[in-house]
């Protein structure tokens, strides 16, 4: 496995949260049948993320790894982090994420819990998209987070950020994003030949996991497995041959 987030970004998020009692929509949720509840918060692998401490540290390691030079990305003003960023096709892509030293820190835990993030740079959580953020979220576990509005340029999208920093199964459950009209990330990246074949959730509590995402998500590239510890890895046809990271 590829252990792998100081490159300057130019661009500003600005983000706003959006207010609502999420416990009580979970406590509501008893009464949505559960075939109801899939059909209106269906998700789809929207990008992966590989935490690190440093951003010139996991940019280099990555792209050593797959023997390439990742995208400009953006900084997160109201998260205090900054990222990077490399194509996995016309829909997908892949950040490398790290706290912004220059940044002042939110108000609240950073999102993908990176205030706790400590080792080599690795790959830590996975984002799915919506057409639905408010459903998807009723239909998560509780923890998933609360929507906030962000934007950057032409780009917009809302995205469940957990109060705490940390998502459900110890980041194994997926953060949720919904981009707002047709502009997105990915086309916009120089294609270098990158696919997802296969992501692997290894948790304790696969079986639980497994059930979380029952109906959410139906994708025969991803596998749950039972392990002691959590770990994610991410299998990618490069030119180069299949790697994981």
């Amino acid at each position: 496995m590829v252990h792998l987030a100081m490159m300057r970004p130019s661009s500003q998020v600005q983000i706003r949260p959006l207010q609502f009692d999420q416990d009580i929509l979970h406590d509501l949720r008893q009464f949505v049948p559960e075939n109801d509840q899939a059909e209106y918060a269906m998700l789809k692998i929207d990008h992966l993320a590989i935490a690190c401490t440093s951003l010139t540290e996991g940019v280099a390691a990555l792209e050593q790894a797959l023997s390439l030079t990742l995208s400009p990305g953006g900084e997160h003003p109201h998260m205090g982090t900054h990222n990077r960023l490399l194509s996995l096709g016309p829909d997908e892509y892949l950040e490398v994420i790290a706290i912004n030293p220059d940044a002042p820190g939110p108000d609240q835990p950073r999102w993908f819990d990176l205030d706790n993030f400590n080792g080599a740079p690795r790959l830590t959580n996975w984002i799915c998209g919506t057409t639905d953020l408010d459903a998807a979220v009723f239909s998560a576990p509780r923890g998933t987070g609360k929507p906030w509005d962000l934007a950057r340029g032409d780009l917009a999208w809302r995205m469940a950020i957990p109060k705490d920093g940390k998502l459900p199964f110890q980041n194994g459950f997926p953060a949720l994003i919904q981009w707002k009209g047709s502009a997105h990330p990915a086309p916009r990246l120089m294609d270098q030949g990158i696919r997802l074949r296969h992501l692997t959730i290894a948790h304790p509590q696969a079986a639980e996991l497994t059930a979380a995402l029952a109906g959410m998500i139906s994708d025969p590239r991803i596998e749950i497995i039972q392990a002691d510890a959590f770990a994610m890895s991410a299998t990618l046809d490069t030119p180069g041959g299949t790697k994981t990271i």
